[in-house]
């Protein structure tokens, strides 16, 4: 029987541990509002995400991913109801032959195994948190990074009109 061809989620023959910024969409499983929701304290202010026990851990596990790298920087970052916007830095080559991969699929890899494991550990939760794969973007120029910035920044405030949207 002939299934149809997936689409392969990475760039071919690009290397994900080259110097230089990348977007990453990260999905909660079934994209089920797992990580809290967004709420509008004061009219006069931007909307705001309040999050979930599990969102707590999603945002505590994305803030320990520089501490795990000598050379990534998370540049910007939002957790939404149910997906999660990076923009990650990797600044340098540190190791031709590192014990721990640094490219893009092995951080993202680890950030959504670290999320998933603490999640279990917290609630005795054995169901799955993530989607499989994720979404990148190479980001190419000044422009696109200053793009993708405002976007991340601004994705609370739009949660209504985004794409992952559940009531």
């Amino acid at each position: 029987m002939d299934y149809p061809q997936r689409k392969l989620p990475r760039l071919k023959d690009f290397d994900y541990s080259t110097p230089g910024a990348y977007f990453i969409t990260i999905c909660a499983c079934k994209k089920q509002c797992l990580f809290g929701h967004i709420v509008q304290v004061d009219p006069t202010q931007e909307p705001q995400m309040k999050y979930s026990k599990i969102g707590e851990i999603a945002c505590k596990c994305l803030l320990d991913i520089e501490n795990h790298y000598d050379n990534v920087k998370i540049d910007n970052w939002v957790i939404m109801p149910n997906h999660v916007h990076m923009l990650i830095q990797i600044t340098e080559r540190i190791n031709p032959f590192p014990t721990v991969a640094c490219d893009i699929p092995n951080i993202v890899g680890k950030y959504k195994a670290a999320v998933t494991r603490a999640v279990g550990n917290a609630f005795m939760h054995s169901g799955k948190v993530w989607q499989s794969s994720f979404h990148d973007h190479v980001v190419r120029c000044q422009t696109d990074y200053l793009d993708i910035w405002r976007y991340i920044s601004g994705n609370p405030s739009k949660w209504t009109e985004d794409c992952f949207y559940i009531e």
